[in-house]
């Protein structure tokens, strides 16, 4: 049945719970430290999920799936609005006008939510202690933000089967900056549970790493390695 309210053109989005919109205010949060004029795309999934990406900044999208939908299906809006329009809702208020649309502001396609393989898991401790490491290097360098020879470098290969993929420091920018591994927040990996996972899945033109609250997404082109022994 056709949402009479995409009929009419009116934009709406719909939080299943309060604990919803904490999720995806937190996503926003940490999307406008990247970019304080940051677009974020919202889109229904096919398992009836709603997707909320942005793009990070290192030429990495980050994404975050919450229960919820909204219409039109596929809508681009202002960050900070739509920030700003959660946190006023009160008590168990999960509905809101995400924005005006700007749709045209958004660059490039969506990975596909299928396709993917497995290659493994990796102690998401690693992933923070480098994403440390790398911040270090680049103030050491007194560089405005990461250097681009830093963010292209492969600072951690990932086999599995007969698969081998190169994980980019971009990459492991994007997840920490982006605040996806519980207990890295305090900036101190002991924080980190040993047993915390992040998951590298790949596909023919997508790399992308799964964490506890989000995960990012790198597009292969450009010389990202993926091998088949």
């Amino acid at each position: 049945m056709t949402d009479p309210r995409a009929v009419a053109g009116e934009r709406v989005l719909r939080l299943a719970d309060p604990g919803d919109r904490r999720d995806l205010t937190a996503f926003l949060t940490r999307a406008l430290r990247l970019d304080e004029a940051a677009v974020v795309r919202l889109s229904r999934r096919g398992d009836g999920m709603l997707g909320a990406w942005v793009h990070t900044g290192f030429e990495a999208l980050a994404m975050r799936v919450v229960q919820g939908a909204v219409t039109p299906a596929d809508i681009c809006v202002a960050a900070d609005g739509l920030r700003a329009a959660l946190v006023a809702l009160d008590g168990p208020h999960t509905e809101v006008d995400p924005g005006w649309a700007m749709d045209s502001a958004w660059r490039g396609a969506l990975p596909g939510d299928a396709g993917y393989t497995h290659v493994d898991d990796v102690p998401a401790r690693v992933l923070i202690e480098l994403a440390h490491r790398g911040v270090a290097v680049a103030r050491d360098q007194g560089a405005q933000g990461p250097p681009a020879s830093l963010l292209a470098q492969e600072v951690l290969e990932v086999s599995g089967g007969e698969l081998t993929v190169g994980v980019p420091m971009r990459m492991v920018f994007a997840l920490g900056s982006m605040g996806f591994v519980p207990g890295a927040a305090a900036g101190d990996v002991d924080g980190i549970d040993p047993g915390e996972v992040v998951r590298v899945r790949a596909s023919a033109t997508w790399l992308r790493l799964d964490a506890r609250f989000g995960s990012v997404y790198l597009r292969r082109s450009g010389g990202l390695g993926l091998h088949v022994l």
